[in-house]
């Protein structure tokens, strides 16, 4: 029989698709934190499959995340969209019928429901915390989530039976607190029962009435919290529009019949397109050599995301030769493509895909059907530029035939087009050469600017005359523009370090160009101040300088007209939370960021810079940031402000004992 404690804590559980897409595409967006936060929040098993990773043994121990967006900020963009990638892989797998849609649908729809509820409960009645109520709002019937996907009618019984106790064994080892797993506990208690329990006990048993929209919660509300039944009314009115309005963002059907075909359809590509590349990117440089042996190596990726045992024959000479599969024992087979009919040498010559003809299968196809283990064979050839490199067969029978085509079809084109990307993209020892010869010359062409700009500086204290002083501007401002240029070229010259980096190093080497690109005039001041300790981080170059870049050059273009100073400051090694990091504050002596925009810091906004600026610096640096697993803080005043930003030290190891 199974109970509440068999149930896994790290549970693989389906969602809809439509939010997964949401996510993936905000992901890819570079959307905020906050944003895709929001889009998490409305599913259920992205929820708590989010909770059991941050509270996971990966993160040691650390303090349990009490509202999703800060599970998100301890996970990273990087793990999450991992996590997003295998949820969409593991929807696949999952065998969900038309009527469980419609049930998965409702499930989730009863569920951001009463999560609304929970939130808006919370702050009407001054619980401190409204998140987390929203939080234990989404996962309060999580069973009835597991029982969607589970096939045994009589274990579906047992777990919606025990509900309640599975949300509270499952918040309990999420390490979300007592008070949290007796919310779960007692959400089904009566209301007179309820009286003098905990607040945030009586928040999400009521919650879970109000969402029902019945009698019964009205009553509740009057029994707990002394709600009036009209103003008890008006919320469920407002909290049933946010969920239609959100239902309508992702393009979720709340009153008619839930169809998810398209959709998984579409997910299923996204999956395709984001496992293929990451396939690519596995593989070494693709040459006219290895062709061959990279489209074998692939073979496992087409298998995974297929479902379907696969073999791959690569061309090799005038034959056809066996050389990767899915199966455990693969037999030396050689053929030769120019004659015969079966599915495999058909694909290879037409160079389109071949099914089996089922009422005269060839000698070769029930070959290769007996080592697939498959009624039916999909043959899809590869071919790069009009050339030939090799055929995956699929093994297929006749329910899973239209989608494998539609699938396997996809993966071999974006894996072609990935490969023919990096045969073309490679970076030889010359081309290294060539982009280190451009920042020499970068610096070198500064130089003479520079000088120009002292002179024009000397000539407006010369000159008295409007029409000069107006020509002297344009001069100016095209210097100006030329000196960013620069800038940017030097900014995006190709990285060639890998994931360590020095940072003393990479501020000093900044500097040279920051100064003579901003801090060319008299009364402005770059400093730095770097420690004597090791100061390398676990980050890419290209990454801190674009951090520093946009903060450096924010900082000087908010003195406009007046002097001003910015000091980039490195301490290491600073510990925190266990953790090993190497601190930069980069601090400017100017007017401080406006009270409007202070509590919207980080999210792209309309820039105050003017023409030329989109307001996106700091949306910019927060992601870069995020993605290295750093932390950063703004103090802003009247007399300037500071960006503190901790980064990981590239010695950081976890010792278990701390």
């Amino acid at each position: 029989m199974t109970t509440a404690t068999d149930i896994a804590s790290d549970l693989q559980l389906p969602s809809l698709p439509e939010v997964i897409l949401r996510a993936l595409d905000a992901c890819h967006a570079g959307q905020s934190y906050r944003d895709i936060s929001r889009i998490v929040s409305a599913d259920t098993a992205l929820v708590a499959r989010l909770l059991a990773l941050t509270s996971s043994a990966l993160y040691h121990g650390s303090a349990s995340s009490s509202s999703i967006e800060q599970a998100l900020l301890r996970l990273g963009t990087r793990r999450f969209q991992t996590l997003l990638l295998t949820s969409a892989l593991r929807q696949l797998m999952l065998e969900i019928g038309g009527n469980e849609w419609q049930q998965l649908r409702d499930f989730w729809r009863h569920s951001l429901t009463t999560a609304l509820a929970a939130k808006t409960l919370a702050t009407l009645t001054r619980y401190p915390d409204p998140d987390e109520a929203f939080l234990l709002g989404m996962i309060h019937n999580i069973g009835e989530l597991i029982a969607i996907k589970t096939p045994c009618q009589e274990r579906k019984q047992q777990l919606l039976s025990q509900q309640s106790d599975i949300a509270a064994r499952l918040v309990s080892s999420w390490g979300l607190g007592p008070m949290a797993a007796d919310a779960m506990r007692y959400q089904h208690a009566l209301p007179g029962q309820l009286r003098d329990a905990d607040h945030l006990v009586k928040v999400i048993s009521l919650s879970t009435r109000l969402a029902l929209s019945d009698a019964t919660g009205i009553g509740a509300a009057a029994t707990l919290f002394g709600l009036q039944e009209d103003l008890t009314r008006e919320l469920n009115l407002k909290i049933g529009e946010e969920v239609a309005s959100v239902a309508d963002s992702l393009g979720v059907p709340l009153e008619e019949e839930y169809d998810a075909s398209e959709s998984k359809r579409r997910l299923n590509n996204r999956l395709i397109e984001h496992t293929v590349v990451r396939t690519a990117l596995s593989l070494p440089t693709a040459t006219p050599e290895n062709l061959t042996g990279l489209v074998s190596e692939a073979t496992g990726s087409l298998a995974l995301v297929t479902g379907l045992p696969v073999l791959c024959f690569s061309h090799t000479g005038e034959d056809l030769v066996l050389r990767s599969g899915s199966c455990r024992h693969l037999p030396e087979l050689c053929i030769n493509p120019t004659s015969g009919r079966s599915a495999l040498t058909t694909a290879f010559r037409t160079g389109q895909a071949a099914l089996m003809v089922p009422s005269e299968p060839t000698v070769l196809d029930q070959q290769l059907m007996s080592l697939l283990g498959a009624p039916s064979l999909l043959a899809i050839p590869v071919r790069m530029n009009e050339t030939p490199v090799g055929v995956y067969v699929l093994g297929v029978d006749e329910h899973s035939l239209s989608a494998t085509r539609n699938l396997a079809e996809l993966f071999v084109r974006e894996l072609t087009d990935a490969l023919v990307s990096a045969s073309t993209d490679t970076l030889g020892s010359e081309q290294q050469m060539a982009h280190e010869r451009l920042r020499r010359q970068v610096h070198e062409v500064s130089n003479p600017l520079t000088i120009i700009r002292q002179y024009l500086f000397q000539l407006r204290s010369r000159l008295d005359d409007a029409s000069v002083q107006s020509d002297l501007n344009i001069i100016q401002e095209e210097l100006d523009r030329a000196g960013n240029l620069l800038l940017q070229i030097s900014q995006h010259t190709v990285d060639t370090e890998g994931n360590d980096t020095d940072l003393n190093t990479e501020l000093s080497s900044l500097s040279r160009i920051l100064q003579d690109s901003l801090f060319h005039d008299v009364d402005r001041a770059l400093h730095l101040n770097l420690c004597a300790e090791d100061a390398h981080i676990q980050a890419q170059a290209s990454s801190v300088r674009q951090v520093v870049l946009n903060l450096v050059r924010n900082a000087a273009e908010s003195f406009e007209n007046r002097p001003g100073t910015v000091t980039l400051r490195t301490t290491a090694p600073l510990f925190q939370n266990q953790r090993r990091w190497v601190e930069l504050q980069i601090s400017d002596t100017g007017p401080g960021i406006p009270d409007g925009l202070q509590r919207h810091l980080f999210e792209p906004v309309q820039s105050t810079k003017g023409d030329g600026h989109s307001g996106l610096g700091l949306s910019i640096v927060k992601q870069l940031i995020d993605d290295m697993e750093g932390i950063i803080a703004c103090h802003t005043g009247p007399e300037g402000t500071t960006f503190r930003i901790l980064l990981p030290a590239a010695s950081y190891t976890y010792d278990k004992t701390d």
